[in-house]
């Protein structure tokens, strides 16, 4: 049937009937799941508009309504609504972790191009002024590209034992790089190797150090690294004895996307706590549950 074939009559009957159906479901929501002290003083200021406007009857039915749909239905509507709004923010939080996870693996992808080629290029070197130092480098390099490649397919969360031998080999590289002006040092307690935790996140830590602390300082420094077991927790720590942070510049890219994994994946029960040391420098730390594989 064409358009124009309509009947207008059915057609504004049908308008009107939809209508009240989705205006009748919105306040039997309303009803279901308002206080009882809200119910009261709506109703007691309805009242009295009504008896301005001629529909007491009417308003009297409505408010009886309400009332036997507040006291039959509603907690159990009440509840759905919760559960609604549960699964809602779920779906929120899951497209979020996804989000994350898609802007990690586009950062790595950025940033393991720019690192090869700059070892490349060092080993290149070393090749013709000190061959055994280049099979050293060389022989990190396969080291890292080992422990960095699993964590690509670990959606997010690897193991500690994995982010730690990506660190000291990455270590191992720039201390190539930078001989004497990197010294570093690195701690774990025994029986965490196989704990989880979220992948690249101490790698990017120690990425910041270098990069903000000791490559800007003519003498350089050291970089410390600690893992340990606080009750039920899992606290690693990345300290340098750099420049020092600059509490005038906001947070970089590396930092903000650590604080929002850490919220994507364990809420309010993780946190990433930056201190100053009194004897200069930098201090890190990640407090995540402790998890064992």
């Amino acid at each position: 049937m064409k358009p124009q074939d309509e009947n207008p009559i059915l057609h504004f009957v049908l308008n009107v009937a939809e209508t009240l159906s989705v205006l009748w479901w919105k306040f039997f929501d309303w009803a279901a799941v308002v206080s009882w002290f809200s119910l009261g003083l709506t109703s007691f200021v309805a009242m009295i508009f009504a008896g301005f406007v001629g529909i007491g009857p009417f308003m009297m039915m409505m408010i009886l309504a309400a009332i036997l749909i507040k006291t039959a239905a509603g907690g159990k509507r009440k509840a759905e609504l919760v559960a609604s709004a549960a699964i809602t923010r779920a779906e929120v939080e899951s497209l979020e972790r996804r989000l994350l996870e898609a802007e990690m693996a586009a950062l790595q992808a950025q940033i393991e191009p720019h690192f090869l080629f700059n070892t490349l290029a060092l080993i290149g070197q070393l090749i013709a002024t000190d061959a055994e130092r280049a099979a050293a480098v060389h022989f990190d390099l396969i080291k890292y590209l080992r422990a960095a490649l699993p964590q690509i397919r670990e959606h997010g969360i690897g193991q500690l034992g994995q982010q730690i031998a990506l660190s000291r080999a990455y270590l191992n590289i720039m201390q190539a790089r930078m001989q004497d002006r990197l010294q570093y040092k690195i701690e774990v307690d025994d029986g965490l190797a196989d704990v989880q935790f979220p992948s690249m996140m101490i790698q990017t830590l120690v990425e910041n150090a270098i990069k903000h602390g000791l490559e800007p300082k003519i003498l350089g420094g050291s970089i410390f690294i600690t893992a340990i077991r606080h009750d039920d927790q899992l606290w690693l720590e990345v300290s340098d004895s750099g420049m020092g942070l600059n509490l005038h510049v906001a947070e970089g890219v590396g930092l903000t996307n650590i604080r929002e994994r850490l919220k994507m994946l364990y809420g309010a029960k993780a946190s990433l706590i930056i201190e100053t040391p009194f004897d200069g420098g930098a201090r890190f730390r990640i407090q995540i549950p402790y998890l064992s594989r």
